[in-house]
Order: structure tokens, then C-alpha cells, then sequence
């Protein structure tokens, strides 16, 4: 009688067992891959401002499908589930929030537990284009939103920023941030300090730098606190939209011929005061920013600079004209020769 062989009988059993356990580590797998995948950002790119409104009163899992449907997060469940793993499920707040799809969800549950923007816990204020840095300073301390001497000394060196901000490394180490605090309007919690206000203004600017600048960098003979620079003489010499790019490119063709760029705005930055006339003694101030006494463009920007400027900056009006004068209106005449300039001058005065 033959024996039963036992082992040939078990082997088709561990062998189901394998495939068993091969296909639950295989769906565990392919979950966790699910679940870091849904932790990370709708779109690494996407910047753009997406506003939401938490009602009062909103279940976690409300939050979850308001999220989802604005297409910030990827999944309601685990967006669920992670707020209860951070701890945070009962600490998000209702109110309006401005969140993007670069967010992570991480990200995104730590911002609503800061409670959102309303007219009680929130300021807004307005940066104007061209104005200076001790101007931007002195606005908002009069508006009681910065201490002025803290705020001043946290913008006068760039190193203050630039571990955040990888673009200000690219600008000299002992520049203040003049021209990199974008101007526009900003909404801040009240609480907010005088470093985080800055971070904001910055963040602004990257935007417009990674957008704009960074890659038309390299086709320009100019670096960037040279392209800023010339889109603040752009600002503050402008009045009418459609003659900036051509104020550019008579600064560059100044450039291009080692012509002194004499640029009144320069000027009044280096006097520390803006006035409606300069005088023969104020051309005479002796400072690196008075370009009728130095050639080419001042060590750095002398204002806050709009997208506006900092297109004709990158791309300048081609021309011949060397010379330009204002008229009473805001406008210009741009002429080639000084002699041209000399009657324009005339012209702009009879106005």
C-alpha cells in the first residue's frame, strides 16, 4: 500500500497562502502610494488664488467635499482622515480663506485652523507703485500696521529674507530690499508682524519673478538687480502707459553708447526728497544714484517697481531717440539729437 505523501498535499496550500499574502501586500502598496499621492498637491505649478468660504458650523467631512470641489485637495476621505491624524479635526475654522492647488494637505488643514479673513481679524492696505522703501515704511506705520523702526531695519538688509527667498541672493549682499517689496493690495491679519508683512510683499514679487524674469534673464546683458533697477527709472519717470518701453530704450541706448543717463528721478532718490524742480546744486549730489554725475545705472533700484515697468525693462522699445523732455499733460517728446532736445524743451514749455 502506498504512503500518503504529505508534503506534496501541503505545498498547494502555502502556495495559495503566498499568492494570498502577495496580492494584500501588492493592494497595501498601491494604497499607500494612493495615500502619499492624495498628502501632496493638486498641481506643483498652480499658484493662482482660489477663494473658499468655510460656513460656520461645517462637519470635517463638509470641509472635505468644499475642498474638493474647488479642486484643492484629492480625496475627501483622506483629507478626513488626516485632519483626525494631525489632531487638528475639531480646530478648523469657519470663515473666507485664499488657498491654491501648490498647497499640500498638510498645508492646506494648518491654514484652516488659523480661522478665516473677515472685516474683524484682517487689514487691508495699498502699496502705490514707485514709492520708496522709507515711503512703504512710513505709510504703514501711520496706518498703525508696522512699528517703523522695526520695519526699517528688517527691510535695510536683504539677508534678513533671502533663506526664503532664493531670487535675493542673486542682487549684492549689502543691497536693502528697495524695489523687491511689490506693490499692490494686500489683506494681513491684524497680528500680523512687521517680517511677515515683508513676506508677503516678496512672495508678490517672486511670483512676478518666476513668471516674467527668470527666464528672460539669460537672453539680456543685465542682471537682476540691473533689470529692476532700470524698470525703477521706468516708474518713476513714466506717466503715460504706453511711453514706458520707449523710456527704456532710450536709457538703454544711453547705455549702449556710454552716455550719462541723467535720469531726474535719480536725483531726487539721492537728495532723499522728491521735488517738482531740481536745481543746477542738486545735480552736484555727490551719491552712486545721481546719474548725471556717474555713468550707467545707479547701484540699485531707486523705488518699488510695477509689472508694467518691469516689462519694459525686459522688453524695451526699439528706437534712436537718445533725449526726451515732459510736457505739462505727463506725456514726452522723444527726440535723437540735442538739438532736437533743445527745441522740445522749448515746445514743452509752451505747452
Amino acid at each position: 500500500m502506498e504512503k500518503p505523501r504529505f508534503g506534496r498535499e501541503r505545498k498547494p496550500k502555502f502556495k495559495y497562502i503566498l499568492i494570498i499574502i502577495g496580492i494584500i501586500l501588492l493592494i497595501l502598496f498601491f494604497m499607500y502610494g494612493y495615500y502619499k499621492k492624495s498628502l501632496g498637491p493638486v498641481s506643483k505649478e498652480n499658484r493662482q488664488t482660489i477663494n473658499i468660504e468655510i460656513p460656520s458650523g461645517s462637519s470635517t467631512r463638509k470641509i472635505g467635499d468644499i475642498l474638493y470641489n474647488k479642486d484643492l485637495i484629492n480625496n475627501q476621505a483622506i483629507f478626513q482622515f488626516q485632519a483626525k491624524i494631525m489632531k487638528e479635526d475639531d480646530n478648523l475654522k469657519a470663515g473666507n480663506y485664499r488657498l491654491n492647488q501648490s498647497m499640500n494637505l498638510k498645508t492646506i488643514i494648518h491654514e484652516l485652523t488659523k480661522g478665516g479673513t473677515s472685516a474683524d481679524n484682517t487689514i487691508t492696505f495699498t502699496i502705490p507703485e514707485g514709492y520708496e522703501l522709507r515711503q512703504i515704511g512710513e505709510r504703514l506705520a501711520k496706518d498703525d500696521i508696522v512699528d517703523l523702526d522695526t520695519f526699517t531695519d528688517l527691510a535695510e538688509s536683504k539677508t534678513n529674507f533671502e533663506d526664503k527667498f532664493t531670487f535675493l541672493q542673486e542682487i549684492p549682499k549689502d543691497q536693502s530690499l528697495e524695489g523687491y517689496l511689490f506693490p499692490s493690495t494686500y489683506e494681513v491679519y491684524k497680528a500680523a508682524d512687521e517680517r511677515e508683512i515683508i513676506n508677503k510683499m516678496l512672495a508678490r514679487f517672486e511670483k512676478i519673478y518666476n513668471d516674467q524674469i527668470k527666464d528672460k534673464i539669460d537672453e539680456l546683458d543685465l542682471d537682476l538687480n540691473e533689470i529692476v533697477t532700470m524698470a525703477s527709472l521706468v516708474e518713476r519717470e513714466a506717466r503715460k502707459e504706453g511711453e514706458r518701453a520707449l523710456i527704456a530704450g532710450v536709457y538703454y541706448n544711453r547705455l549702449d553708447i556710454d552716455m550719462k543717463l541723467q535720469c531726474d528721478a535719480t536725483v531726487q532718490y539721492a537728495l532723499g526728497k522728491r521735488k517738482d524742480r531740481l536745481f543746477t546744486s542738486d545735480l552736484k549730489v555727490d551719491s552712486p544714484y545721481n546719474t548725471y554725475l556717474h555713468h550707467g545705472l545707479p547701484i540699485g533700484p531707486i523705488s518699488s517697481v510695477g509689472e508694467a515697468s518691469i516689462k519694459a525693462a525686459l522688453y524695451p522699445e526699439d528706437s534712436d531717440y537718445l533725449y526726451y523732455v515732459a510736457k505739462d499733460d505727463g506725456s514726452h517728446i522723444f527726440t535723437e539729437t540735442f538739438e532736437e532736445h533743445k527745441k522740445a524743451k522749448k515746445e514743452a514749455l509752451n505747452y
